[in-house]
């Protein structure tokens, strides 16, 4: 069950990384709302998940799905570029994160 929560605050990390690309600096209440949410959201399930996780592991995992998600979703949604070099990098970070997972 504490995977699941990791891989959870990872996604919200995610959300509150491309919330905070799109609050333009905190001009955009809304967007910073989400930004403020997503933040206490991500941070709080990856503190529940530490209950259980190693912190070296867990952290290295949240951090891992949120750079990747981030890379996905800004080469999707935000224009960003795209390039091989880039794809492999971001499938090297999702090969360690399975491989953290795995060795666990």
């Amino acid at each position: 069950m504490a995977w699941i929560i990791l891989v959870l605050a990872g996604v919200f990390e995610v959300a509150m990384a491309l919330s905070l690309k799109l609050s333009s600096g905190f001009t955009h209440l809304w967007w910073t709302l989400s930004f403020l949410l997503t933040a206490v959201l991500s941070f709080g399930l990856l503190s529940y998940a530490l209950r259980t996780l190693e912190v070296g592991t867990a952290y290295a995992v949240w951090t891992g799905v949120g750079a990747a998600g981030t890379a996905i979703l800004g080469m999707i949604a935000m224009g960003d570029e795209v390039s091989w070099p880039r794809l492999v990098s971001i499938a090297l970070i999702l090969a360690g994160v399975i491989g953290l997972r795995t060795l666990a």
